[in-house]
């Protein structure tokens, strides 16, 4: 990856991560279409920089975070499905990021899904994080490891799992957001560790794999601090439908350019 790849990648990230389009299946395309072979630090780049994104939320709900202990019992519940999964079916996902066919597949299904998710789930009981119970945050969890695969998206899975369980669009987003945190923390953690347990390189190559790790996750943080607020108000007022369009029409896009075209082919 040169400069120019290292902030596009960022942006996008920034741009997505809390959007229900996901911003892994974004960041599998534009990696593809920018001919940016997938090894092993390009995939552990792709996972810091959501880590960067996120610590946005941390700074933008900086009171909710010592609200209580009971928020933080919630957050490792909830965080649990992703933690068993995870260890269970690393290679497997490792593969599944190679992928632009997945995510167009997983764009158009996660698309329809949204096209109706207002109408399914309109009479919400839980507008606050406080009112969220134990076994809700567990449930919710679950729903977040749907986006173990690409294309699905890690807050749209978690959102609308929280709509399923009577809370509002609001406040399943918001517990979306505090839940990516302690998730995209551990999974950054084990993929550092990993990569730099499994590839030896000289102290020039970690110098620079840093530097360009803290550029991405600089960037991907301040765009995300702009596009949280944005998001939640959007989605208070309009609804998921016009992110299911988005999802429906790039997913086939992304067909027929991996169809017609070597562009999009795994390299």
């Amino acid at each position: 990856m040169n400069i120019i790849h290292v902030i596009v990648l960022a942006i996008i990230e920034g741009l997505t991560e809390f959007l229900p389009v996901s911003s892994t299946g974004h960041l599998v395309v534009a990696s593809a279409l920018m001919g940016i072979g997938k090894d092993e630090f390009v995939k552990l780049f792709e996972i810091v920089i959501q880590l960067g994104a996120i610590l946005a939320v941390v700074v933008l709900y900086f009171k909710r975070f010592f609200r209580s202990i009971d928020f933080y019992v919630k957050l490792v519940i909830g965080v649990i499905p992703a933690v068993i999964f995870g260890l269970l079916l690393k290679k497997k996902i490792d593969m599944l990021l190679e992928s632009p066919l997945i995510v167009a597949v997983a764009f158009v299904v996660g698309g329809v899904i949204l096209l109706f998710v207002d109408e399914w789930f309109n009479k919400p009981t839980i507008d606050d994080e406080k009112q969220i119970s134990h076994l809700t945050a567990l449930k919710i969890g679950f729903f977040q490891c749907l986006a173990m695969v690409p294309g699905v998206s890690r807050s749209g899975a978690s959102i609308v799992g929280g709509m399923t369980q009577k809370l509002s669009r609001k406040a399943a987003a918001e517990f979306s957001f505090f839940l990516a945190v302690p998730t995209m923390f551990g999974a950054t953690i084990k993929d550092l560790y990993d990569f730099y347990k499994h590839n030896t390189i000289s102290a020039a190559e970690m110098h620079q794999d840093i530097v360009t790790l803290l550029i991405g996750s600089a960037i991907a943080f301040v765009v995300a601090l702009l596009a949280i607020k944005s998001f939640i108000t959007f989605l208070e007022q309009k609804g998921f439908k016009l992110f299911g369009f988005y999802r429906i029409l790039a997913g086939i896009v992304i067909i027929i350019l991996y169809y017609s075209t070597n562009v999009l082919h795994t390299v």
